[in-house]
């Protein structure tokens, strides 16, 4: 599919749908807990859908029946020995917490993998660590990528270990309680504190037992165990981002609903960003207003949000003076070299951008519209939509079906705020 976009005018108000990050660990979690949970207004993507399968294989007896209710009998901690290989498609999130909940196989083993990108995505410091704490997983190909084979059981232990993703430590905590004995997890690297600090909200919400030293050492009891809950997914910032960066540098007066800043997401942080580069930007309880402002240039510490790189960038392009986003290499690592892809992708508009080994640096200039890729990344197709609806003439971007990784409710939204875009067959 491509996607094909004229400039646009943003007014109006819409909801913003759930957080893929959230309705995974909640999906996770239900899965290995006792009894039956329930997920209120879940997000329905592919990538929590791949969560949904590949928990299934793994035992659990999950009902999506109804869109906004989600019911899962939980398989106590004690996976089943999957029938058949486990494709989680492109969820790299669905990947690193499965893997960790295959090393509870009291018998047997799981063989995971996926798309070409996930095939190419790092898992060898999560299955190292599984290892020393007591599971049996290997890559088939030595490289520490998918396909993965799987082993259990976790007895604990200590281990340590370089999080060059944040997936890496969810995983770890999510089944450390489970493991028979004690687990001391020491960290000696870890990006996108965020979603760490969301999984350990879930951890005490469950009361599950643990000592920790910041983010840098975790002790956990064993023997522990999940108990069956009711969980509301939140707006996902990570979607309304792209709204946010929208409404910053469109004609636009914009109200996006639904998003609870208490919440551990860490891209409500764009709010901010985009408030001290020059936007308009009034929150009211979970409503926010956005409307263009003079942009200006600045440096931006993306570690702890990688995934708004794309967004940002674009937002970088129609600043006075130089924009910085640094401090990001993990953005290589996600479902395309982020960075480099974006760099490469501006530039066909006639931006001014270099890239960095930890991020972008961009310059102001005069941009155009162009044929651009997305590289089958969900995030790059709808950055690079935000470009074409800021400049004149037609822009398109193939391997737009992307978006319905995280967010297919995108161009329908965006279309419902004045958007001048529509997804077409390739030609």
């Amino acid at each position: 599919m491509k996607l094909r976009i004229q400039p646009s005018r943003l007014r109006g108000s819409i909801a913003i749908p759930g957080s893929k990050s959230h309705t995974i660990r909640a999906v996770a979690l239900a899965s290995l807990a006792a009894g039956q949970s329930e997920i209120l207004d879940p997000l329905d993507s592919a990538d929590t859908r791949a969560a949904v399968e590949c928990y299934r294989r793994l035992g659990a007896r999950i009902e999506t029946d109804n869109p906004g209710r989600w019911l899962i009998q939980g398989m106590e901690g004690r996976p089943a020995c999957p029938d058949t290989v486990i494709d989680v498609a492109n969820s790299g999130t669905t990947l690193r917490f499965a893997i960790g909940s295959a090393a509870l196989l009291a018998e047997g083993a799981a063989v995971f993998t996926g798309d070409a990108q996930i095939r190419s995505r790092p898992a060898g410091p999560l299955l190292d660590s599984l290892n020393e704490l007591g599971a049996r997983c290997f890559s088939t190909r030595g490289n520490g990528k998918s396909p993965i084979v799987v082993q259990g059981r976790l007895t604990g232990g200590r281990t340590s270990i370089a999080a060059v993703t944040s997936q890496y430590l969810s995983c770890l905590l999510i089944h450390a309680p489970l493991a028979e004995h004690e687990t001391i997890i020491e960290v000696t690297q870890l990006n996108e504190k965020p979603y760490v600090e969301m999984t350990l909200r879930y951890l005490d919400e469950q009361g599950i037992q643990y000592e920790r030293e910041g983010y840098d050492r975790f002790r956990f009891a064993g023997g522990q165990g999940y108990r069956a809950f009711s969980k509301r997914i939140p707006a996902d910032f990570s979607s309304a981002t792209f709204f946010f960066c929208a409404g910053a540098i469109l004609e636009a007066d914009i109200v996006l609903e639904g998003l609870d800043f208490s919440d551990a997401q860490g891209d409500k942080a764009v709010v901010e960003i985009l408030r001290q580069m020059g936007a308009d930007i009034r929150i009211d309880g979970r409503q926010v207003r956005v409307k263009p402002g003079e942009l200006r240039g600045m440096d931006i510490d993306m570690n702890a949000i990688p995934d708004a790189l794309p967004a940002l960038a674009v937002v970088a392009c129609f600043a006075r003076g130089r924009t910085r986003l640094h401090n990001v290499p993990q953005a290589r690592l996600k479902e395309t070299d982020r960075i480099a892809v974006m760099a490469a992708e501006l530039a066909k508009l006639g931006a001014r951008v270099s890239e960095q080994p930890d991020g972008l640096t961009i310059e102001p200039a005069s941009l155009h519209a162009g044929d651009l890729q997305g590289h089958g990344d969900h995030r790059i197709v709808m950055a690079l939509a935000l470009a074409g609806m800021a400049v004149p003439g037609t822009t398109t971007i193939d391997t737009a079906e992307a978006v319905s990784v995280t967010f297919p409710e995108y161009p329908r939204l965006m279309q419902q705020l004045g958007a001048e875009m529509e997804l077409t067959a390739d030609e």
